[in-house]
């Protein structure tokens, strides 16, 4: 009798666990898969918008014109991913810095956590796009008008790296780097939240043995916290890449958005994604299974 009730609970729990997924089924099924399959019939036809879009079949067409005639896909290329190469180290170590700092013990912990948690909650493209342009707009507003006069007391940047005498890319860099400053630190959310739940699960005797033994605090945080996290630097770093590599001012992302909604060009804007898709793929897998060869094998 013990085991049929058993089982009678755990064939509940499945169907129960059926009926919340289905909602979950269905949007995959509709929202996911029959985009993804149109998206890469796209890549390989030409699209007629004439005859309820109409294929026929042009096989490697549009990804050659994309490499040998395309001005714009190699360079957007490139551009995306330097910002990348730049981008994802500085997010995973701020997003580090700053869950450690709000792990600590102090006065208003609840609320820090919920101010950097805050981007996550209102950073969607549409009010990302308002909030960076209303800022860029203001800011050469301001810089205009304070050009115009003299009573400008605040920091420029440019200014002052052009006095310091270094060479024009390296202050195009640099200047560029301050620029990108906010937007970085705006990325950083979903990653400190889970920075913080990895240093929420290290044991506490895992920190008194290392002060019985006598480490710093810097020790302490290479051979004990930074270990202790490897799984979730790991998914940190996931979730960055994807994160960084479909950002809503991606040039490629840019390129293919504007063939779809200004040119009304379906094929060839499938065939920029999918394109871009893997040179994603080959970025992310070099980048994790190096993490993976390096860090993981030797704490594990």
């Amino acid at each position: 009798m013990r085991n049929k009730k058993v089982t009678g609970i755990e064939r509940l729990k499945v169907r129960y666990g059926r009926m919340f997924v289905l909602p979950w089924t269905i949007g995959l099924l509709l929202f996911f898969l029959v985009p993804l399959f149109s998206s890469i019939a796209y890549a390989f036809c030409n699209v007629s918008l004439v005859n309820d879009k109409m294929l026929t079949f042009a096989g490697l067409e549009h990804f050659k014109y994309l490499l040998n005639e395309d001005p714009n896909f190699m360079n957007n290329i490139k551009d995306a991913v330097a910002s990348f190469t730049y981008s994802l180290p500085i997010i995973v170590a701020l997003s580090l810095i700053f869950a450690i700092i709000l792990n600590q013990k102090f006065k208003g912990r609840i609320f820090a956590r919920a101010v950097f948690f805050l981007p996550v909650i209102i950073a969607t493209g549409v009010v990302m796009q308002f909030v960076t342009g209303a800022a860029l707009e203001e800011g050469a507003a301001l810089s205009t008008s304070m050009g115009e006069t003299e009573s400008y007391s605040g920091i420029r940047f440019d200014e002052l790296l052009v006095n310091l005498g270094l060479p024009q890319s390296i202050t195009e860099l640099l200047s560029d780097y301050i620029a990108r400053v906010f937007n970085l630190v705006w990325s950083c959310g979903i990653q400190i939240l889970l920075f913080v739940a990895g240093l929420q699960s290290i044991p506490d005797q895992l920190y008194e043995v290392s002060k019985i033994e006598g480490a710093t605090t810097w020790e302490e945080f290479w051979f004990v916290t930074f270990p202790m996290l490897g799984n979730v630097t790991f998914l940190v770093l996931v979730y960055t890449i994807v994160d960084l590599f479909t950002a809503f001012d991606n040039p490629i992302m840019k390129q293919a958005y504007d063939l779809i909604t200004v040119n009304s060009i379906y094929d060839r804007s499938a065939a920029v994604l999918w394109a871009y898709f893997v040179v994603v793929g080959v970025v992310g897998a070099l980048i994790l299974l190096a993490y993976n060869r390096i860090l993981m094998k030797k704490w594990n």
